[in-house]
């Protein structure tokens, strides 16, 4: 039975409650010298161990299927001038004209995509623009708003070099690292900034998570029979976007596309109850799922097309499983001769209630206070986030993008996400 559906926005959630202390040296302003050197927290049902990232596959069971988001991060900043000199940055976020991604990384000439500008009131109208070079030659990048938000504007961009746009934002653009590094992206943000896994470009920020695999690490797993697979997840800077309110759940959640094979779903149904998710995107992920198996269940049609709400997944039966969605989902797929499903989400994780129906484990790094993302981590362990968080500050753990790792596994709650 489905019951009375919930207004959240009803409900309370005190971000104070999800406060602590992290001091600037904390931060890790830049990767270790080696991926999977990286601390690993082990949470597990209560108990708390330090381990080393490279030895993750003693802490979880083998047979495992760990899941990946291969987004892949863009050169996403591009540094224009107007006329005068004044540099204005222009922070690309999602395409809008093409809105595709894949047709918005390979058109020539034009495009609009939705941005944030750096500098924004030395630019009232007109053009900004930067001249490179191209093979030799020379050509001009001009860029143009044409329809102003709050926070995110449409800038339209225009060249002249007969090359596409993804092309042009590896030639001219810059990684888009994390503010709160506090320092301008460097050589070493190429290549470590981006997971070895990494493939669909899309994201404006890294799953971090998965920074610390490195291709020895999979490889090894693989002989001892764990099971990987991907989706992606384009990540959004709203990732980033502080929790104003007290009220957590009056804040408004960010837009993120993701894309799912159909190959994946039915690894996923095979190994249900034995899922780790690598990473908050990949169990965003996963766990909006549910949310387009519950639309077919009642309409016929997932509407994929469509945005997955903030508040989606809690209006879902207690008693519709996982298992139960990734069935209805594969179902559907085959009778629409589909290889992937596309959709987007809104979903926000909280301890209001939410429910885990694919995801068994998680892989995530430390986040930052008051955020989203520890809202998601308290969802599955619970106030043990607290002792969580305690320890690794009194164990010398480094925090957030470039910091160490943590393995949550939460054998009660994976038990009643995976009936």
């Amino acid at each position: 039975m489905q019951g009375k559906k919930q207004n959240y926005m009803e409900r309370h959630i005190d971000i104070n409650n999800f406060d602590y202390p992290l001091p600037d040296e904390r931060i890790a302003k830049f990767p270790l010298e080696n991926r999977s050197d990286s601390k690993l927290l082990v949470y597990r049902n209560g108990n708390i161990n330090e381990s080393r990232f490279r030895c993750l596959a003693d802490e979880i069971p083998q047979g495992s299927l760990l899941v990946f988001n291969n987004t892949k991060v863009i050169r996403a900043r591009v540094i224009m001038h107007k006329a005068s000199g004044a540099r204005i940055e222009v922070f690309c976020l999602e395409p809008h004209a093409p809105a595709d991604y894949e047709r918005a990384f390979a058109v020539k000439g034009a495009c609009e995509w939705s941005c944030i500008v750096g500098n924004l009131k030395k630019w009232k109208e007109g053009q900004i623009f930067i001249d490179f070079e191209y093979e030799g030659l020379q050509y001009r990048l001009s860029a143009e708003i044409t329809e102003r938000g709050e926070r995110e504007h449409i800038v339209r961009f225009e060249w002249n070099a007969d090359i596409t746009f993804g092309v042009l934002l590896e030639h001219l653009g810059r990684i888009p690292i994390p503010p709160y590094l506090n320092r301008e992206s460097e050589d070493i943000d190429l290549t470590r900034y981006q997971t070895v896994y990494s493939k669909f470009e899309g994201s404006v920020a890294a799953p971090t998570a998965g920074l610390h695999f490195t291709d020895e690490v999979i490889g090894q797993m693989k002989l001892q029979g764990f099971c990987f697979d991907e989706v992606t997840l384009h990540v959004g800077a709203g990732t980033f976007l502080p929790v104003k309110s007290d009220n957590a759940a009056e804040h408004p959640m960010h837009t993120e596309h993701f894309e799912v094979r159909r190959s994946t779903l039915e690894n996923l149904l095979a190994h249900h109850g034995n899922i780790t998710a690598v990473g908050t995107t990949s169990v965003r992920t996963l766990e909006s799922l549910p949310a387009l198996a519950w639309r077919i269940h009642n309409s016929g049609t997932p509407s994929q097309e469509q945005v997955i709400g903030q508040w989606e997944c809690y209006n879902i039966p207690q008693n519709y499983t996982g298992k139960e969605a990734l069935q209805e989902l594969l179902s559907f797929m085959r009778s629409q001769n589909l290889d992937s499903i596309k959709a987007a989400t809104q979903i926000m994780i909280t301890p209001l209630g939410f429910k885990f129906r694919i995801v068994s484990r998680i892989i995530t790094n430390f986040h930052q206070p008051k955020s989203t993302l520890l809202l998601l981590v308290s969802a599955y362990v619970g106030e043990d986030w607290k002792r969580i968080y305690d320890f690794a500050l009194a164990n010398g753990f480094r925090f957030l993008s470039y910091g160490d790792s943590s393995l949550l596994i939460c054998d009660e709650n994976g038990a009643k996400a995976v009936e």
